[in-house]
């Protein structure tokens, strides 16, 4: 395969350091163009010495400012282009002009230069859940209309992807998403409720950022998935289905019309599926260790309990329901998970929140991208204001 030209987006989040690792096992395949993050500029200054890369961003607009004062000898021309805010990671998709964008921001900051690439027919590998939750229907209409690929990064939506490789969506009759179940699967609902931030955060199998590690232990994020699979494959929300998978060695599986089942299958590393998504559509050598089949443990599968993780079944309801009801799951849902890290609420009362936020909103469905912005800050504030 030819070279490819990678813009970072979300660099030195969990995603982002996991993709540069996979990039430094492959530099015969890869140059990094660009690396931006949120906030954290002292990671990207390290990682853009490291990388020899000369267009960074920051999402937050003073450290940007910090980071264009601090770094003007990284590189080796010693020239350095430092974008700021979510406008200016719009620009520095439009300067970089790669051939893949890797979108790993976590929140509404990575959702316009997400658009813009897919606009300017640049394809995206897509890590973070917001687009596609609260942004589904725009973001694909803007990948059709210039035939820009969407190649999801998640080790279930990349499972999905490649077991429809080949098949027809018509033949799909449902999608089985598979979900650890978190760390607290065997918990009773009243034990649920004295659980610490320190516990959420010890997920058993994957080393994610702090958000989507809470998310996994409420399951909002397998609600995430949902809407993800509903964009992406042009399924409905009944034809997707959760099954609890504690060891996540099945990445998710594909029921066609025959009955006939295909599963991904892989060890628990998201470098996998970050390695799939940089080289499609080709497959390369891999040196991520592999599974071995004989010495596994038993493949156990349950269904999901909602009553004591109503998040899943919060999401699904907001998916059916539309309009503007998957924007305040999102804003309501980072709100919540926030208070909690913060110590300011349960474990218990992240649903809570998010329920009484979804309860709040009048239905009204946004028409474009500043509406969806506006709607996604109306429900982050409804649910830090909340007593």
């Amino acid at each position: 395969m030819e070279k490819k030209r990678i813009l970072l987006l979300g660099s030195t989040g969990s995603i982002g350091r996991q993709t540069l690792d996979v990039i430094s096992r492959n530099p015969e395949l890869f140059d990094v163009v660009g690396l931006a993050a949120g906030s954290n500029a002292d990671a990207l200054r390290e990682q853009a010495l490291a990388m020899e890369c000369q267009y960074l961003g920051l999402a937050f607009a003073p450290a940007a400012e910090r980071l264009r004062e601090e770094c003007t000898q990284i590189g080796t021309s010693g020239s350095v282009e430092v974008f700021r805010g979510a406008e200016g990671l719009v620009e520095m998709v439009e300067a970089c002009r790669p051939d893949l964008v890797v979108g790993a921001i976590s929140g509404f900051s990575g959702l316009p230069s997400i658009l813009a690439a897919l606009e300017a027919g640049i394809s995206v590998a897509l890590a973070n859940k917001e687009p596609l939750v609260a942004a589904g229907e725009l973001v694909t209409r803007t990948a059709e209309e210039s035939g820009a690929d969407i190649i999801p990064i998640d080790s279930e939506l990349s499972a999905i992807f490649q077991c429809l490789k080949g098949e027809r969506s018509a033949d799909i009759k449902r999608i089985i998403l598979t979900a650890s179940g978190g760390p607290f699967a065997e918990l009773s609902a009243e034990e649920l409720r004295s659980v610490t931030a320190e516990q959420a955060l010890a997920h058993p199998t994957w080393r994610m950022g702090r958000k989507v590690t809470i998310d996994s232990a409420t399951l909002a994020n397998k609600g995430f998935e949902i809407f993800e699979m509903r964009w992406l494959f042009g399924v409905s929300f009944p034809q997707v289905e959760v099954v609890v998978h504690h060891q996540s060695i099945i990445h998710s599986l594909v029921e066609f019309c025959d009955t006939s089942i295909l599963a991904q299958m892989g060890r628990p590393d998201m470098r996998v599926a970050i390695q799939y998504a940089l080289t499609h559509p080709h497959r390369v050598v891999s040196s991520i260790e592999r599974l071995d089949l004989a010495h596994s443990r038993p493949l156990t599968f349950a269904e999901p309990d909602v009553e004591k993780f109503p998040c899943l079944r919060l999401a699904r309801a907001a998916g059916e329901a539309g309009g503007g009801y998957p924007v305040v799951l999102i804003g309501a849902d980072q709100a919540a998970v926030e208070l909690f890290l913060n110590g300011d609420i349960r474990f218990v009362d992240i649903p809570a929140r998010i329920e009484k936020a979804l309860d709040a909103h009048d239905g009204t469905a946004p028409e474009g991208l500043d509406d969806i912005r506006e709607l996604n800050d109306w429900a982050y504030g409804y649910v830090t204001k909340l007593r």
